[in-house]
């Protein structure tokens, strides 16, 4: 990405990460945030926050939308890209993503904490089909369905009620005797009619056919087992919220951890290696809340922005002048327009793409705003767009679920990369290292991969099932897609599942992603590119 230089890095973009923007960015550094989710990390999820000093009350997700805005009016670019690999010694730190490479002064780890598993007897087996740990990414599909909740914290608490909206009745199981967050929300829960809540109470096993149907559950105290089965035996959803895990593994080896896998910090955020810190959930800590992730991240600021000027000028690094309070215009802001032009201009080929209207004349639309915004980037995207009828386009492509875009090839050919959805939210980034693929050089793979890759003779249709909102879908998404690129046996389809209706209830889709292979063999869960070669093979 050039040789531009940051003064900071933040890696992660939850309310921690967002307060290094926004102080930074006010300090007059240049800052670069990366996040491979949606920006606003577990809060984002929170319905309400009431624990907030000086607002009554706020949804998570506007809190976080108001924070990036402040950001950014500061002057703060934001990436949506993952990390891979780091290189933290040294005067410039290195950040590599799996579209880039960025560099820094300083680095701020910012990379928050994701759900534990439970373990318990069906948690893998019925994982997308009733099971899951996101109530914003699958709470729509259980609409008017017994949902159950395992759990007795904040997070049990609040996704229990952001639950009612979709769910018949919410079932709440904790082993504990009380609720162990604050009794504001606890009086919450316990007051809400379409709440029912078992203490002392752990689920021991779930059960089904192709879907979850029967929980078995069991008294802690006498010891009493008891099952669940819905009326008319209809699925259930069961979603489990016990707590979390620091997400660090890329961290180990390179900053010092503790036993639990948190980033140990000092009172600055300071790590062991010169010049990263750490803020928020990753670091060990006693109270995990808004509030303090803000704390953290101001801390570190105010440690990097006493040495960063005098550091720059040292290493003879001229100062960046920053865009700032820059007006949106478009679907893309202005972050993502600069990351789609970074990246295109190292295209080795420039690619066509198709896009065929449908009956839905509002998505058509929203389809087509997009694919021009692209294009009009870079002129290594050309856009063509055609009517549902047209003779031309019905020859080439399977026109099943529209508005839908081909991916063409360097030499016009189909790529055999279809997505009947709005490459938009999560899918974007998604989309573009499709495009990225397919043009070349593409992404860089261990040896042992491609020839697994490439060894694949059989004919196979993916279909992969997502919604914009997911979180673990891009992963399925972006590795599929590279076999793709490789391997001409491979074709994808990646579809919006709550807008086709007739594919979710084909396969009979509770959760996301899910992965239909040759329209007959389905998969649910986040995988690796490992994990889906080992599906293909098996074909």
């Amino acid at each position: 990405m050039g040789e531009r230089v940051y003064d900071v890095i933040v890696i992660g973009g939850g309310p921690s990460g967002l307060t290094s923007g926004i102080y930074g960015g006010r300090a007059k550094l240049d800052v670069l945030i990366i996040d491979k989710d949606d920006f606003g990390g577990q809060i984002k999820l929170t319905d309400e926050v009431v624990n907030y000093p000086g607002i009554n009350s706020i949804k998570g997700k506007e809190i976080v939308e108001v924070m990036k805005k402040q950001a950014q009016k500061f002057g703060v670019t934001f990436i949506h890209d993952e990390v891979i690999k780091l290189d933290l010694e040294g005067d410039i730190k290195k950040v590599v993503t799996k579209l880039g490479e960025y560099k820094g002064l300083t680095v701020i780890i910012a990379s928050g904490i994701t759900h534990k598993k439970l373990n318990f007897v069906g948690e893998n087996e019925f994982l997308g089909k009733g099971v899951s740990y996101c109530a914003i990414c699958d709470g729509e599909f259980f609409k008017e369905k017994d949902i159950f909740v395992v759990g007795a914290g904040f997070v049990a608490a609040e996704e229990s009620i952001f639950l009612t909206r979709y769910g018949k009745k919410v079932h709440i199981l904790a082993r504990e005797p009380e609720f162990t967050c604050a009794k504001t929300i606890a009086d919450k829960v316990l007051k809400n009619p379409k709440i029912e809540v078992k203490f002392n109470t752990e689920i021991i096993s779930a059960e089904g056919d192709n879907l979850l149907r029967k929980i078995k559950m069991k008294n802690n105290i006498t010891g009493e087992i008891t099952e669940f089965i819905s009326e008319n035996n209809d699925n259930i959803g069961l979603f489990i919220f016990i707590g979390f895990v620091p997400q660090t593994d890329i961290y180990k080896g390179i900053v010092e951890l503790t036993e639990e896998g948190y980033i140990k910090t000092n009172e600055f955020m300071e790590t062991n290696v010169e010049r990263v810190y750490a803020v928020g959930d990753i670091r060990p800590k006693e109270l995990r809340q808004l509030v303090t992730a803000i704390s953290d991240g101001g801390t570190a600021i105010s440690r990097i922005e006493k040495y960063v000027f005098e550091l720059r000028e040292k290493l003879n690094l001229p100062r960046v002048e920053r865009e700032d309070d820059c007006e949106e215009n478009g679907i893309l802001d202005s972050d993502m327009k600069k990351q789609i032009v970074e990246l295109t201009k190292r295209f080795e080929s420039p690619l066509n793409l198709i896009m065929v209207k449908g009956e839905d004349l509002e998505k058509s639309k929203a389809l087509e705003e997009l694919l021009k915004e692209l294009s009009g980037l870079t002129e290594k995207i050309k856009v063509s767009i055609y009517e549902s009828n047209s003779p031309e386009i019905n020859e080439k492509f399977l026109l099943e679920r529209l508005p839908a875009v081909f991916i063409l090839n360097k030499d016009n050919e189909y790529s055999r990369i279809k997505y009947s959805t709005i490459p938009l939210e999560h899918e974007l980034n998604s989309f573009m290292q499709a495009l990225y693929n397919i043009a070349g050089p593409g992404d860089e793979v261990k040896e042992e991969l491609l020839e697994r890759i490439d060894k694949i003779e059989k004919k196979i249709n993916v279909q992969i099932g997502v919604s914009l909102k997911c979180t673990r879908c891009p992963d399925t998404v972006q590795a599929t897609q590279f076999i793709v690129s490789r391997n001409k046996n491979v074709s994808v389809e990646i579809i919006d599942v709550l807008t086709h209706k007739e594919f979710k209830k084909k396969h009979d889709i509770v959760g996301v992603p899910a992965i239909v292979v040759n329209e007959k063999n389905i998969y649910f869960g986040q995988m690796s590119l490992e994990e889906m070669i080992e599906i293909l093979e098996k074909q």
